[in-house]
């Protein structure tokens, strides 16, 4: 297959982008003048900037990738490869405001308020471990995505570096103001990658016409693929909603809305974006299978099906065209990077360096501390990606599992409040030594993912939770009730420490008159969440939100049958 040759005017695009983005981003963080403004923005982010953070951290550049190539492979229905925490998206509407109520900066501080200060350490040891890899992961999978695309002239690890220098320049002079607005950018050019490529491709293959002609009807079929049926997307959705409590960068990117329905809207809505775009990657995938199958260039077979976009892309592109790609693919990482290289520098300077090497230091001394720590893990994780990461999937399916098995903890405290610190210990290291004995036995990899081995260790670590929590001295009252009576007040509302126990009340039945109550706090007792308020009524905005993520859920799939299935 030639080599694409990258034209001067796509150089100019490639290098307007770099230095725009930039531009961007030290411009909006130019104001930044202590930790609240850095790593939380001052949570004034409204509803659009949500929308797009939320977007742009959750899309990575290997996705588009992985998706054309199954659907090349085995016809639209890999795209449940994509969608398969689809149906755990309405969740997110719930689950929003958990994170603004907090009003903590890090997960590890919510932590440390349910659970006692050790565990905020636990907690920040995983967290940093998790950014480490996970940055890796993206750095090394997007550059070995752009080297292909320009058929191999530029090496994956000057790639990685070129990527890290870029979003490390505004992410350490702007925080998370300066992420949050270079991801809203970023995230019009991730949907253009999305959908680029398919209007070039259309006319060459004939329109749908001339694809079910080249392909015949099982190309065409919406039925999930072998390996992804209902339970394999039913344990998915349960590994989505349990880790994506735990993942250390949702206290920032979900909680840092100017109110509740900005995070709410950002966190729902920003990732039912995601799953549009994602018939974008399909298309991309059936048109490049029509174009082989029609011997359209004098090609009749890739190498492997995940050849299939960078295929699209030699053949397809413009002169510009190319260098618009190319911004697209640096946009779908580097969003996701920046957010990274802020929470670290967060969880770093919050729970250990300000709690036990320095405290009592001024704001302008931890935001240094804010940015060099940040800056020093992501360093660590550009060697990481450079040295030590080989197969992205691995990594990126070892880091999803462990925040899984965390969140059992993470989400036992906010539904049950007998929960404590032992158990939450106990929940992770059974789940954990429950999980990677069982591959061990089976002789998998310990990053590999079974359905049923992961309910199994699920359920171990969930009744470790209960019995280690039962048979232990439970947390102090005064410390659980703080917690819950925060997560029991609406954000906009007033909060005192000292405030009696019928004032609180008095409140709670306000929120439930106001329809604020959460469903997700109130789980094991929702009555007593209604305060006497009728139930329905006590929980509108919970219930609303959800019915619409269920709708637009249900509607992204009747549009994708409509789309690749009805003609």
């Amino acid at each position: 297959m030639p080599s694409l040759e990258i034209a001067l005017v796509d150089w100019v695009v490639l290098v307007v982008y770099l230095a725009g983005i930039a531009a961007v981003g030290a411009y909006a963080g130019r104001h930044v003048k202590d930790t609240h403004d850095y790593f939380l923005g001052s949570r004034r982010f409204g509803k659009w900037l949500m929308i797009g953070q939320s977007f742009s951290i959750g899309t990575h550049a290997d996705m588009p990738v992985s998706l054309a190539g199954a659907v090349y492979g085995i016809g639209v229905s890999g795209i449940w490869y994509q969608w398969k925490n689809l149906f755990a998206t309405p969740f997110y509407w719930l689950m929003a405001p958990v994170f603004r109520r907090v009003r903590r900066t890090t997960t590890a501080e919510i932590m440390e308020d349910r659970y006692g200060p050790w565990m905020g350490v636990f907690y920040t040891a995983f967290a940093l471990a998790f950014f480490t890899i996970n940055t890796a992961s993206m750095l090394k999978g997007s550059a070995k995505v752009i080297s292909q695309v320009v058929g191999g002239h530029a090496p994956v690890n000057e790639i990685v570096t070129a990527m890290t220098a870029i979003f490390i320049l505004y992410s350490f002079i702007g925080g998370l103001v300066a992420t949050a607005w270079t991801d809203f950018l970023q995230g019009f050019l991730i949907i253009v990658l999305s959908f680029l490529l398919i209007p070039l491709g259309w006319g060459v293959v004939g329109g749908m016409g001339g694809m079910r002609a080249s392909l015949g009807a099982s190309m065409f079929s919406l039925a999930t693929p072998a390996g992804i049926g209902p339970w394999f997307i039913l344990m998915l959705t349960l590994n989505g909603l349990i880790g994506i409590m735990a993942q250390p960068h949702v206290t920032a990117s979900v909680g840092t809305g100017k109110d509740e329905y900005a995070c709410r809207s950002g966190f729902m809505y920003g990732n039912m974006v995601k799953r549009i775009c994602t018939m974008g990657w399909a298309m991309v995938g059936l048109i490049v299978a029509a174009m082989v199958a029609q011997r359209q260039f004098g090609v009749s077979e890739l190498h492997e099906p995940e050849e299939a976009f960078g295929f699209a892309c030699r053949r397809l592109l413009f002169p510009g065209g190319v260098g618009l790609l190319l911004a697209c693919l640096l946009a779908a990482n580097m969003a996701a990077c920046s957010a990274f290289m802020v929470d670290s520098g967060a969880l770093f300077t919050r729970n250990i360096y300000q709690r036990y090497l320095a405290p009592r230091r001024s704001e302008g001394h931890y935001l240094w501390v804010g940015r060099i720590s940040g800056l020093t893990i992501t360093l660590a994780s550009a060697v990481y990606a450079l040295f030590f990461i080989e197969r992205v999937l691995y990594s990126f399916l070892l880091t999803e599992t462990l925040a899984t098995y965390v969140g059992i903890g993470v989400l036992g405290g906010v539904v049950w409040r007998r929960a404590n610190r032992w158990g939450a210990v106990a929940s992770a290291a059974v789940a954990m030594v429950t999980n990677f004995a069982v591959y061990l036995a089976m002789g998998e990899r310990f990053d590999h993912w079974d359905p049923n081995v992961f309910l199994a260790a699920l359920t171990a670590g969930i009744v470790a939770l209960v019995a280690v929590s039962l048979l232990t001295p439970p947390e102090p009252w005064p410390q659980v009730k703080g917690f819950f009576r925060r997560l029991q007040t609406p954000s906009h509302y007033g909060l005192d420490d000292d405030e009696t126990e019928e004032k609180a009340r008095e409140r709670e039945k306000t929120a439930a008159q106001n329809g604020e109550q959460l469903l997700l706090v109130n789980l094991l007792n929702p009555v007593r969440g209604a305060a006497g308020v009728g139930f329905w009524r006590a929980y509108r905005i919970d219930f609303k939100g959800f019915v619409y993520g269920w709708l637009l859920a249900l509607a992204m799939v009747a549009v994708a049958w409509l789309a690749f299935c009805a003609w």
